[in-house]
């Protein structure tokens, strides 16, 4: 562990009232990170993960990252090991916590960073979230059909990877969209596509 400074010296007279800690005491091998979900991400991250038990459903979650105040990596994963019993009332999210271990001290308490939790989805669609815009608090894209005429759809969203959506619902496998210039677009308009476009909207399956 690691001792905080000394505000007493020596020959100060103390007492077992005195306010102010002789010194702190920290134990840094391992560090806590707590970190909250909103209830619709807590819903559907929960609704990913099996069991018959808390304690049984947080031993099978995935292992998190831990992004540090300079935006570098962590070296090494940490593990959820604690779900708060419910919601905090005012901000409508959820408490998790994930221990990292630390054993060369690059950690101390009271450091900040960000977690990154990754959950699995299977035979999903990813598009960049560049493709998309929004309207009405809805978000669509322009998909390009045979006539190279474009088409405003609209797509539900299961979720982000990086600086990608996951398609819930509104584009199929093999699907083709317009990559940029879409603030220049209009619904049924006529497009050149590029001859060596790819099919931006791709099944893949990610586990």
């Amino acid at each position: 562990g690691y001792i905080g400074r000394l505000p007493k010296k020596q020959g100060s007279l103390v007492s077992p009232s005195d306010p102010e800690a002789l010194t702190q005491l920290s134990d840094v091998n391992q560090i806590y990170a707590y970190f909250s979900l909103s209830e619709t991400d807590f819903i559907n991250f929960n609704a990913k993960y099996s069991g018959n038990s808390v304690a049984d459903r947080i031993s099978h979650l995935p292992a998190v990252s831990l992004v540090l105040a300079d935006q570098s990596l962590y070296p090494v994963k940490g593990k959820i090991d604690m779900i708060n019993g419910q919601f905090d009332k005012t901000t409508g999210a959820i408490t998790l916590r994930a221990v990292f271990a630390n054993s060369k001290g690059v950690l101390r308490s009271g450091n900040t960073g960000k977690i990154r939790l990754g959950l699995a989805h299977d035979n999903t669609i990813l598009i960049p979230q560049s493709a998309t815009i929004e309207m009405q608090d809805k978000i669509f894209v322009f998909a390009v059909g045979k006539d190279n005429k474009v088409n405003r759809v609209a797509i539900a969203i299961d979720g982000k990877n990086g600086t990608d959506y996951l398609i819930k619902d509104g584009l199929k496998s093999g699907d083709q969209i317009v990559l940029s210039g879409l603030d220049k677009l209009q619904d049924g308009q006529l497009i050149q596509p590029e001859k060596k476009a790819e099919k931006v909207a791709q099944l893949i399956s990610k586990k």
